[in-house]
């Protein structure tokens, strides 16, 4: 077995040096000793660096290779036993370049806004859950073929918030500008600004957006929130992060408003004598503040404070 393996190796080897099919020396990062994995890097013309990992089959040319990369869509290069790896590298360029502009917009809210999940996103991560505010946010799922386009929308939180957000949402979407960033986009939609990361324990402005010429003073719903009220423990588990999930269900009471984990309201409200259950809703009371009434869809499907706009 070794010794047929052996062979393969000097195969791969002595096909790739006589078919010349090595990319340029500043494109490769890696190639072990086996001659069946490489790394190639490439960047895309916003200049971010991308990796090609590339697994040689045994039958190197004739089967195509393993190729993997951290990107969101899927890898689909067209191979023949006369392509090389530098074409193969090529068509990972063109690849990189038709999703420069979802990058792009990705980067700008990881960069202007509180991104809450993922915590550390990836190339290949379409989705934000972005902070508004008061225990509440929207996640967007930006499509990587489209990404100029309004994303999936999914509000987050207590419904004298989202609610609000959503009938804006709803009235100004036939205003999205395709030539404008999402983010842009997304202010005026739900107008509003944004809250970035706070570096400091400093209350900061929650600012809604008047109409334009607009004298009147700012409405009610423009408030001062602390940082550390948008990334609240849940109130069962004292945690903030449970298996990489943020509390993203809010008591409706505005004078409670604590957030929970859904895995853990959910263990919660079925452990109570008191909870009821209808169908695949599940009532029960706050187990924060024990007077108003919560509900939650069994088996973790949905929740009635989730908004989503199709």
């Amino acid at each position: 077995m070794t010794e047929t393996f052996t062979v393969h190796q000097g195969q791969i080897k002595t096909t790739l040096i006589q078919t010349k099919t090595f990319p340029r020396p500043e494109s490769l990062l890696f190639i072990d000793t086996d001659f069946r994995t490489l790394k190639l890097k490439a960047d895309d013309s916003s200049g971010r660096e991308h990796i090609l990992t590339v697994k040689l089959k045994t039958k190197h040319p004739t089967e195509a290779p393993e190729c993997a990369a951290d990107v969101p869509v899927p890898l689909a290069f067209h191979w023949t036993p006369q392509t090389t790896l530098t074409q193969l590298h090529g068509q990972f360029l063109q690849l990189l370049q038709s999703l420069t502009e979802f990058w792009d917009v990705l980067d700008e809210i990881d960069l202007k806004t509180w991104v809450l999940e993922p915590e550390k996103p990836s190339r290949s991560d379409a989705m934000r859950r972005i902070a508004i505010g008061n225990n509440a946010s929207i996640k967007v799922e930006v499509d990587p073929k489209h990404p100029k386009m309004l994303p999936e929308c999914c509000l987050l939180g207590a419904e004298h918030v989202v609610t609000p957000l959503r009938d804006k949402l709803n009235a100004n979407m036939h205003l999205w500008n395709p030539e404008c960033s999402v983010l842009s986009n997304l202010c005026d939609a739900l107008e509003i600004q944004f809250p970035s990361r706070p570096h400091t324990k400093k209350l900061f402005q929650h600012v809604v957006k008047k109409p334009h010429n607009s004298q009147s003073e700012q409405p009610d719903s423009a408030r001062l929130y602390c940082p550390e009220s948008l990334s609240v423990e849940c109130g069962i588990c004292y945690s903030f992060r449970l298996e990489s999930r943020i509390p993203d269900q809010v008591c409706n009471d505005p004078r409670c408003g604590q957030p929970f984990h859904q895995d853990c309201l959910y263990q919660w409200l079925r452990a109570l004598p008191s909870t009821r259950q209808s169908f695949n809703i599940v009532f029960g009371e706050c187990p924060y503040c024990s007077k108003c009434f919560l509900k939650l869809l069994q088996f973790l499907i949905t929740s009635v404070w989730e908004t989503r706009l199709s």
